[in-house]
C-alpha cells in the first residue's frame, strides 16, 4: 500500500494530467475520465476528471475483477467500447451493467522499461465513436504522453527517496562517531587515569604490572576507536581533514611516535633517522599517526631480529618519511589489496587489529595530496611517504604567489632505540 501511495502522489504531482483529462473529455465527449494504478490485486483511483458525480475520489479502490482495466495488463491491448448494449463482445459483461456506461476506453499506461503501470480510462453513460481511428491515435497518444511523465515522476522520487536514505545514514554516521569519540572514549580516559594513579600510588609490584597491563589495553581500545572514526570519516565522508600548517617541529613528534611504539614493544629495535632543512608544510597530528600505523604494521609483520629502519628528510615544501623492515618479501597480488580497508592478508598469525593502519595511512596521504607507497624485496619492505609540492607565499599587498622550493639550513635529529634486555 505505501508503494501505491507513492504512485498515486506521483501522478498527483504531475501538473500536465488535469488538463490531458480535460482535452479528452472535450474531444470524446465522456463525462468520467481517470488515471488508475492497477495491479493483480488492486485498481486504486491516482486522479480523476469528474462531471458524472459518481464519487470515486483518489485513493480509493475498486475490485480488480469488476473492471476491464485487468484484462489491459495481462494482455497488454487496450480496450476501447463504442456501445456497449450493442456490442456483441460487452452487452452481456457484467461491468458495463454494474457502472452504467455504454462508451468507454482503457489504454495501458507503462513505465519507460515497459513495466505495466496502471491505465488511462473513461466513460459514460452514453454511445460515443471511440474507435475512429483518429480518436483512438490521440487517445494512445495521450497514454503514452502520460506514461513518460509518470515514468519521470516516479524515478524522481526514488531519488528523492534515496538521498532521503543518504540523509539518514550520514546522521547515523554522525551518531555513531560521536558514540565512539564520546560515549566509548570517556571511560577509557576514566581508565587510563586510573592505572595511572594506582602506578603512581603503589609500590606493590603485582598491582603495577596490573595497571600498566590495564593502560596498555585502554591505550589499544582508544587506538582501535580512532581507527574506526577514521575509517568512517574517509570512507563516508569525503576523506580524512587536515590541517596543514609549516611546522618547525615536526622531527621533534616523529621521534616521540618512535619512543613511544618502542616502549610498547621492548623487544624490537628501532632506529630512526630524521633530518629537516627547514619547516614543513603538513599536518603535523596526522603524519605523526601515518607513522605509528607503519611502525605497527613493521612490527606486526616484519622479522623480529631485523632492526625497523625509519628515514625522514625534507623541508619547506617536501617531505620523504619511510619505514623499513626485513622479512618475507610481499608477494606482488598482495601488495595491490595492502591499503584496502579490514585486509590484513596472510603474512602473520599475530593479532593486528583491524586492519585499518595501511588504509587509514593511504587516507592520510590523500589528503596531503601526497603518495604512499610500498617496495618490497628480499632485503627489505619499505613504505614511503613522500610530499613534494611548492609553497604559496603570501606577500603583503601583492596576493597570493608561488615560489621555488629552497633549502633551508636545519638541525639534523637522529635517534636509536635498540631493543631492551631481557
Amino acid at each position: 500500500m505505501q508503494t501505491v501511495g507513492l504512485d498515486i502522489q506521483a501522478v498527483q504531482a504531475i501538473s500536465a494530467v488535469p488538463t490531458i483529462m480535460r482535452v479528452i473529455a472535450q474531444l470524446t465527449g465522456l463525462r468520467w475520465i481517470c488515471v488508475a494504478r492497477v495491479t493483480s490485486d488492486a485498481w486504486t483511483m491516482c486522479a480523476v476528471h469528474d462531471e458524472l458525480d459518481m464519487g470515486i475520489a483518489p485513493g480509493d479502490e475498486i475490485a480488480i475483477e469488476d473492471t476491464f482495466c485487468d484484462r489491459v495488463r495481462k494482455f497488454g491491448d487496450s480496450v476501447v467500447i463504442d456501445h456497449a448494449s450493442i456490442d456483441p463482445e460487452f452487452r452481456t459483461h457484467p461491468t458495463p451493467i454494474k457502472f452504467g456506461f455504454e462508451s468507454y476506453f482503457s489504454i495501458p499506461v507503462r513505465r519507460a522499461d515497459g513495466t505495466f503501470f496502471g491505465t488511462l480510462c473513461g466513460f459514460d453513460p452514453k454511445p460515443a465513436e471511440l474507435r475512429d481511428r483518429k480518436t483512438l491515435d490521440t487517445l494512445e497518444l495521450f497514454a503514452e504522453l502520460l506514461s513518460a511523465q509518470v515514468d519521470v515522476e516516479l524515478r524522481f522520487a526514488d531519488t528523492t527517496e534515496a538521498l532521503h536514505e543518504a540523509s539518514q545514514a550520514t546522521e547515523l554516521r554522525e551518531q555513531f562517531i560521536a558514540i565512539l569519540g564520546h560515549d566509548l572514549r570517556t571511560p577509557l580516559s576514566s581508565v587510563l587515569t586510573g592505572s595511572e594513579l594506582i602506578r603512581a600510588r603503589t609500590k606493590d609490584d603485582k598491582l603495577v604490572s596490573v595497571a600498566m597491563r590495564m593502560q596498555r589495553s585502554a591505550k589499544r581500545m582508544v587506538s582501535l576507536i580512532d581507527d574506526v572514526m577514521d575509517f568512517t570519516r574517509g570512507k563516508l565522508g569525503g576523506g580524512l581533514p587536515v590541517d596543514l600548517v609549516e611546522t618547525d617541529d615536526l622531527a621533534e613528534a616523529l621521534l616521540h611516535v618512535v619512543a613511544e611504539i618502542q616502549g610498547g614493544f621492548p623487544e624490537r629495535s628501532i632506529v630512526a633517522h630524521i633530518a629537516f632543512n627547514g619547516p614543513v608544510y603538513c599536518d603535523q597530528r596526522r603524519v605523526a599517526q601515518l607513522l605509528s600505523n607503519l611502525l605497527i604494521n613493521a612490527i606486526v609483520h616484519g622479522q623480529a631480529d631485523i632492526p625497523i629502519v625509519v628515514t625522514g628528510s625534507g623541508g619547506i615544501g617536501r617531505l620523504h618519511l619511510s619505514v623499513s623492515n626485513g622479512g618475507v618479501p610481499i608477494p606482488p597480488d598482495t601488495i595491490n589489496r595492502l591499503f584496502l580497508p579490514f585486509w590484513r592478508g596472510e603474512r602473520t598469525t599475530k593479532a593486528s587489529g583491524l586492519g585499518l593502519g595501511l588504509y587509514i595511512a593511504a587516507q592520510i596521504a590523500k589528503s596531503h595530496q601526497a603518495t604512499l607507497e610500498v617496495h618490497s624485496d628480499e632485503q627489505a619492505t619499505t613504505f614511503v611517504f613522500l610530499i613534494d609540492r611548492r609553497v604559496a607565499t603570501r606577500i603583503a599587498g601583492a596576493g597570493s604567489v608561488v615560489v621555488p622550493l629552497q633549502r633551508a639550513p636545519g638541525a639534523v635529529n637522529r635517534a636509536e632505540f635498540p631493543p631492551v634486555p631481557s
